[in-house]
């Protein structure tokens, strides 16, 4: 495993279930970032989410495709490590899965160029199946070019997860305030999200536990607060307004 490399700018991951407020918080903390220097974004994330509700919002079709694509995706993971789903899941899998390497690969650019990078999401192989893991099994018997395309996806999600982030900051929610954030999640997607929160460890890279249910600006102050110290400890000081 990788440890973080000095030549690389820094990165900053900011995680947590949906509805602990991570988009709103790293797009606050990259704009303050700025004062340390160049700083852009990255999502880690696959965005599988994001799609379903697109095709859910679309007219006549949108809503057919919505339960298709959720009875399927259920089905996935619950006969992961059994059965491996058909060619044609495993292909929009794992094509999810290309695209975020793809986004890993340019923000690894950015680094090396000397952008300080604030991630909304980051990597896991702890929780296969759910939050950013790996979408496919590599154990389940099944159809060889979808057991081929399970281990193309481990050995992907293996080199991202070697590159430590610098700092993670994990957003901590309570699920009450999650669903009322998010009313068009499901309800037991999300308690599951928060069951496993706090249970990743990125690695062994440092972790900061924010109570991401407080008011905005106090979850963005303490933010703050914590990569500051990161970011003292890599030798970057933020400019005076």
């Amino acid at each position: 495993m990788k440890k973080n490399d000095p030549g690389l700018a820094p990165l900053i991951a900011i995680i947590g279930c949906d509805g602990s407020g991570k988009s709103t918080v790293s797009a606050a903390i990259l704009d303050w970032m700025q004062g340390y220097g160049p700083a852009v974004a990255a999502h880690l994330g696959k965005q599988m989410g994001n799609i379903g509700r697109t095709i859910a919002g679309l007219p006549l079709i949108g809503k057919l495709l919505d339960q298709f694509i959720v009875r399927k995706t259920k089905s996935t993971q619950i006969q992961r490590e059994k059965k491996t789903p058909g060619l044609f899941v495993a292909l929009v899998l794992y094509a999810f899965s290309l695209r975020r390497l793809r986004r890993f690969k340019q923000m690894m650019a950015q680094r090396k160029q000397g952008f300080i990078v604030v991630t909304d999401r980051y990597p896991q192989l702890e929780f296969p199946g759910s939050y950013d893991g790996t979408g496919l099994s590599i154990t389940a018997p099944g159809n060889f070019l979808v057991r081929w395309l399970a281990r193309r996806e481990r050995a992907q999600c293996e080199w991202m997860t070697s590159f430590r982030p610098d700092l993670v900051i994990r957003l901590n929610v309570d699920l009450d305030t999650a669903c009322a954030r998010k009313p068009d999640h499901r309800r037991e997607l999300l308690r599951d999200k928060i069951a496993i929160t706090p249970q990743l460890t990125f690695n062994g890279a440092p972790i900061v536990e924010i109570d991401s249910s407080q008011a905005l600006p106090k979850v963005i102050e303490q933010t703050k607060a914590a990569v500051a110290k990161t970011m003292a400890a890599r030798g970057y000081n933020l400019k005076q307004a």
